[in-house]
């Protein structure tokens, strides 16, 4: 693994984790984790986008590495969703599970799929 790579990859984390938490802290809700499902669902178009990106682009790797394994990696909260689904299925909040967790698969995916569409053009 080359240093530089290792760098490129910390920096966009680093980023990507700022990013993550000033929006949890400007969008807090107590009722539905409407942070972390904006976060997954922009993170899914932007890693599609820079996917499409990377593709077109012959030289694309050290900013791939950066945006996608870096930036998204820092920013997307995967894990605070499965927490939050824990949490909600604790508090028997079954229909908002279900909401939470459809919304958030079916949006995600969608989002990944027009960021790569709409870059890869």
């Amino acid at each position: 693994m080359m240093f530089k790579n290792i760098i490129l990859v910390g920096l966009g984390g680093m980023i990507g984790s700022i990013l993550r938490y000033t929006i949890g802290n400007a969008m807090k809700n107590n009722n539905f984790p409407a942070a972390t499902l904006s976060v997954n669902i922009l993170g899914s178009f932007v890693i599609g986008a820079v996917m499409a990106l990377a593709l077109k682009q012959q030289n694309f790797g050290d900013w791939r590495l950066f945006l996608a394994t870096g930036i998204c990696g820092g920013f997307t909260t995967f894990s605070a969703f499965s927490w939050e689904c824990m949490q909600m299925l604790q508090q028997q909040r079954y229909a908002t599970v279900i909401l939470y967790i459809s919304i958030s698969l079916i949006a995600g995916i969608a989002a990944t799929f027009f960021g790569y569409w709409l870059l890869k053009q």
